[in-house]
């Protein structure tokens, strides 16, 4: 135990710097292309969206194909009202969008950037 505290401890100090020594004209090149406060929560929040099983398991389906809620619902095991309740969440954020056909709403993904974004995080894991 006492060895894996030693380590723990190592490990710690390799993520630092020996001595402390800003590098100012990095530094400023990095904050003017800095984004706003308010653009770095909005995509935090964006991230967020993504951070649930179930809002992944919906968008990977409508990256298949456009579905309404029941057909969603039947397909991931789940109920109508919980699958209502993450395309809700999934519509605020603007990462699906709907059309009603009749009495039934279907379901797509807002835009191509989702499948993007979906890929490259399969392909992330994947690595």
């Amino acid at each position: 135990m006492e060895q894996d505290i030693k380590k723990s401890i190592q490990d710690c100090e390799i993520d630092q710097c020996d001595f402390i020594c800003v590098h100012e004209e990095v530094v400023n090149h990095v904050l003017e292309a800095m984004p706003q406060e308010q653009e770095l929560l909005d995509l935090a929040d964006f991230f967020k969206v993504f951070g649930d099983a179930t809002r992944i398991k919906i968008l990977y389906v409508l990256s298949r194909s456009e579905m309404c809620v029941c057909d969603i619902a039947n397909l991931l095991k789940m109920g109508q009202s919980a699958i209502s309740h993450q395309l809700r969440v999934l519509k605020q954020m603007r990462l699906v969008k709907f059309r009603r056909e009749g009495k039934t709403v279907f379901y797509s993904l807002a835009d191509g950037h989702i499948e993007t974004i979906l890929a490259q995080g399969m392909e992330h894991i994947s690595e």
